[in-house]
């Protein structure tokens, strides 16, 4: 087992978190996620972040916020996601994630669930839900009309869907405006839309293993924390995953893979 010390050295070198191993292309931020499984947008925890990989001076250093992305790359996020094998999803406690195919076959019957839980409850959650599966994806607009829902509802609704899982949304260019820029709207669909074919494989424990190892090495106070579904979490969680050998502890406090 790897010291905590020595851990924490690799640990640098593999997120990309110093300046000469920044990201310099769209290609080679590609790898980078392929190479972890998962990014964050921003960093927010011990998970690897794909804007503290750049390296790149913010758009806004005043700002707060959106001004704090980096100035020239922060498009990367939307358009890797945009790429075959790529999914970007808000099961990150709300806030973007970006995984690849074989974080999504992990995710699978996390968020099959999630469909079946969330379009039980008799609310918009399964009117949306009910319609997505009759029509397929569907852009934002089209659903306000179709189920009669007023934007600020329909907003409200999404929310929960998206954040646990059970629907995906992904940003769409429509139209020119007068000074050239393009109007954009979302395309909602359903987690099985995106992810037709049901994996065989998969669960919170496997998810968990993979983000540590993703991230080389966390704070355990943070692991049970990274992802949407508290409600799926059992007492002693990370104490069980260790206790199957499947983490291990280079110091109390800290977890790694196995």
């Amino acid at each position: 087992m790897e010291a905590l010390a020595e851990l924490q050295e690799r640990r640098p070198f593999e997120l990309r978190l110093t300046p000469d191993r920044a990201l310099e292309t769209l290609d080679e931020a590609e790898e980078f996620l392929r190479d972890r499984g998962l990014l964050t947008r921003t960093q927010q925890s011990a998970l690897p972040s794909l804007y503290e990989a750049f390296h790149e001076d913010p758009y806004m250093p005043s700002s707060a916020g959106f001004g704090q992305w980096p100035a020239t790359k922060w498009p990367w996020f939307g358009e890797l996601a945009d790429r075959e094998g790529i999914y970007a999803l808000k099961v990150h406690r709300g806030k973007h994630i970006l995984v690849t195919d074989e974080i999504a076959a992990l995710l699978d019957p996390i968020l099959r669930g999630e469909i079946v839980r969330m379009a039980a409850a008799e609310d918009d959650w399964a009117l949306i839900l009910d319609h997505l599966a009759q029509v397929g994806p569907s852009e934002v607009e089209d659903l306000q009309n179709e189920l009669g829902l007023p934007a600020k509802a329909l907003k409200e609704a999404r929310y929960p869907l998206e954040r646990c899982g059970a629907i995906v949304s992904r940003s769409l260019a429509v139209s020119a405006t007068a000074k050239g820029l393009h109007a954009h709207t979302s395309e909602l669909a359903r987690w099985d839309q995106v992810f037709p074919e049901p994996s065989e494989t998969g669960s919170l424990e496997d998810l968990t293993v993979a983000a540590v190892r993703a991230a080389v090495v966390a704070p355990e106070r943070e692991v049970a924390r990274w992802f949407s579904w508290s409600w799926l979490y059992p007492k002693g969680f990370v104490e069980q995953l260790v206790d199957a050998g499947r983490l291990v502890r280079p110091e109390p406090g800290w977890v790694a893979v196995a």
